[in-house]
């Protein structure tokens, strides 16, 4: 009885002291002790200079990207015409810029206005998640964009037959199912992983190689699996971006009009600089990281939230509000709400005299 006693008053001293620290709470799997924190702190901007100025720069992105990012699918869902494979592709496009800026501007903006960079462990996951998801299905969007290309330059014949609205539906759909499946077995092997180092993140959001390195036991394979996908997410669809474009100028260069491949050449203008905005900052980013090493922490954290919240704002306005057909439907939307307003109004002022 004495034994059982002394037992249970330790049981409950320890339990009284890990629950008054607060800083890791322990479940168990499989007969291993895993630590989870509660949560992760952000201090990415910490030491940044200009703070103010570049929130208030980070929120006129977001405004942006909000606004043309719905004004486009907004444009194409109410234009039948628009309804075709192409334009499928581009509404693709601009529900994964509007996903992806809102799973990182919006904490960004809280953690700078609240001056609360504390986010839970569960949500850190989530936020982590969410932003790699959205992150790797850019890259198959602007390969998605590459094939509507290609389809439509070297089989210009049976480009109809070939990419329908239904196969591309199907592509689309392909790509989220692959992509969602991929990121959810990277992001829970953190599950798997315990933190006991320290729970500060030096990032702009939940960053996975940030909170990776916290963790305090032996991850050396999953951090090679986890790589070894994330790269494989990123460069496939390049890789497809670039072959697609080899047979491209192959084609184009066959032609005997040179009016026919400027006219060519002319419609993937638009879609290689998204490709060159998307790509270049985060291969010179994490190549001057691989080969340098040692990159100043703010610099590094500037450079990529950049490189991340700047091509889902540019998007819109480089690709699909350059295209005719969509210029044109915002014009007719803009003409049609102008034309109601201007209604309401003297409704309005009608009303408010017969009241009087």
């Amino acid at each position: 009885k004495k034994h059982s006693l002394e037992f249970v008053l330790t049981v409950v001293l320890k339990h009284r002291w890990w629950s008054s620290t607060m800083i890791f709470q322990r479940t168990v799997l499989n007969s291993s002790a895993i630590i989870h924190p509660p949560g992760f702190y952000i201090i990415g901007f910490e030491t940044f200079p200009f703070i103010s100025v570049y929130f208030i720069f980070l929120a006129f992105v977001y405004g942006v990207t909000v606004l043309f990012n719905i004004l486009v699918i907004y444009v194409i869902a109410s234009t039948r015409r628009l309804h075709t494979p192409k334009f499928l592709a581009v509404v693709n496009l601009a529900v994964i810029d509007l996903f992806l800026n809102t799973c990182t501007i919006p904490s960004m903006i809280k953690i700078f206005l609240i001056k609360n960079n504390f986010i839970p462990f569960n949500l850190c996951l989530l936020q982590m998640y969410v932003y790699y998801v959205f992150v790797s299905l850019e890259s198959f969007a602007l390969a998605i964009l590459a094939y509507d290309r290609l389809i439509a330059i070297c089989f210009p014949l049976r480009h109809n037959s070939i990419n329908t609205v239904r196969s591309m539906c199907c592509i689309v759909s392909v790509t989220w199912f692959l992509v969602m499946g991929v990121i959810a077995f990277t992001t829970g092997i953190m599950t798997r992983l315990s933190f006991c180092r320290s729970v500060r993140v030096f990032s702009y959001f939940c960053d996975y190689a940030p909170v990776f390195r916290l963790a305090c036991n032996d991850n050396t394979m999953q951090w090679f699996a986890a790589s070894f996908l994330s790269v494989l997410l990123l460069f496939v669809p390049f890789t497809f971006i670039f072959l697609s474009y080899v047979s491209i100028l192959v084609t184009v260069f066959r032609m005997k009009s040179v009016d026919s491949r400027v006219k060519a050449l002319a419609t993937c203008a638009e879609h290689l600089i998204l490709v060159a905005i998307f790509y270049i900052p985060l291969t010179v980013i994490f190549t001057i990281g691989f080969f340098l090493g040692v990159v100043n922490p703010d610099q590094r954290v500037l450079s990529l939230s950049l490189a991340s919240c700047i091509p889902p704002c540019i998007n819109p306005i480089v690709y699909s509000l350059k295209t005719k057909e969509i210029k044109t439907g915002a014009l007719k939307l803009f003409r049609k709400t102008k034309v109601n307003l201007k209604k309401r109004f003297w409704y309005l002022i009608a009303q408010t005299v017969l009241y009087l």
